[in-house]
């Protein structure tokens, strides 16, 4: 962990009030380093989230906060007419004191605070079908609110950051490569992911066509990335912002059904407890279809279900290619994690395509 008083010395560089009392690791993120700091001010302990962005992924953190700084001015101002506490529905970035979002430690590292959004918390595997619902709907209304938003085209924060068949040629090249001497270990994991080829250009193709438009969206709609109301349940707060840009809704849902309809954790090595649980599907899609599914074209009702799959084999080639690389991408915990991640997110594929036909069943039904 950093020492107490450089986080206190990053934490000066923002107009928080008070006196710096702890810092503390936060959350469970593969990229970012997240610390929860507490400051007390005038007797009353008040917390806020500080963040290193990670410039090995996000190679130009001021694009990135250039974008947040957008959309969460324009959420603001969407609901500042709400009730007491609608101000929870979006983050809240401090300002430097050179008046942005942002601030650089002496080693150049980007960092930036929100305020902590109290009395609301994530979960690394959903518990119900309640919280299923509204995690969906949450995103949903996230993607809604934007569709709206002045001003420029958004920066392409990671290119082709969805492009299915680039993860598939990068993972192709990871094995030829052989850079760490994995490929060997892998064979049938690597074979699982090029014979599912031909599909992963489905959407792209798609969105070519003109029958899929793009949007802004949040391209990691994990389950997690939704804070749920401890009292009411509700999806108050969409996180994790950095890939907040120009996409397709049919990657935000798939990746809310990757990641919301296993029961197990993400990296479970017990491969007997992961696949897709079809009540959570069912209430991701209502949750969703709730709150922007007047807005979506009729090839993106279409495709809902596939998206689940798609993005599945997306994340799990992803896993796959980075630990052939030498795990260079993802934080990891073990030798093994980044395998042991593809695994899991290759069962769930396959757990997907035995329940593809009632998931259309059921998408049809609500069209």
């Amino acid at each position: 962990m950093k020492s107490q008083e450089k986080i206190k010395n990053i934490c000066s560089k923002f107009f928080i009030y008070g006196d710096f009392m702890v810092a503390v690791p936060y959350g469970n993120g593969n990229i970012n380093d997240t610390f929860q700091v507490t400051f007390d001010q005038g007797g009353s302990r008040i917390r806020y989230i500080l963040q290193r962005i990670n410039s090995n992924v996000f190679k130009n953190p001021p694009q990135v906060m250039e974008n947040i700084d957008r959309i969460t001015q324009h959420l603001l101002r969407k609901i500042r007419h709400e009730p007491i506490g609608g101000k929870r529905r979006t983050l809240r970035f401090l300002r430097s004191f050179s008046d942005y979002p942002y601030a650089q430690d002496d080693d150049g590292d980007f960092w930036r605070a929100t305020i902590f959004i109290e009395n609301a918390r994530s979960y690394e595997v959903l518990e119900n079908e309640e919280q299923a619902f509204n995690v969906a709907k949450a995103f949903g209304q996230f993607t809604g609110d934007l569709s709206d938003l002045p001003g420029e085209r958004l920066h392409e924060i990671i290119p082709d950051f969805h492009d299915t068949p680039k993860r598939l040629d990068a993972l192709e090249l990871a094995a030829k490569e052989d850079r760490v001497g994995r490929a060997k270990e892998v064979g049938a994991e690597v074979e699982f992911a090029l014979k599912r080829r031909e599909e992963t250009g489905i959407l792209l193709e798609l969105q070519k066509n003109s029958d899929i438009p793009e949007r802004i969206t949040h391209n990691d709609t994990k389950a997690n990335n939704v804070l749920i109301d401890d009292l009411t349940g509700e999806g108050v707060c969409v996180i994790d912002l950095d890939t907040v840009m120009p996409g397709l809704a049919l990657y935000d849902f798939g990746d809310m059904v990757r990641s919301g309809c296993n029961p197990a954790e993400e990296d479970e090595v017990n491969l007997d407890n992961v696949y897709m649980k079809f009540s959570m599907f069912e209430a991701m899609l209502r949750g969703y279809w709730d709150s922007c599914g007047s807005s979506l074209t009729e090839a993106e009702k279409q495709y809902l279900p596939f998206s689940g799959k798609l993005i599945t084999l997306e994340i799990g080639t992803r896993f796959l290619t980075d630990y052939l690389n030498g795990d260079t991408y993802f934080k990891t915990k073990r030798p093994s994690h980044n395998l042991e991640r593809c695994r899991n997110q290759f069962k769930l594929v396959e757990s997907m395509e035995q329940q593809m036909d009632k998931m259309n069943i059921l998408a049809q039904r609500l069209k």
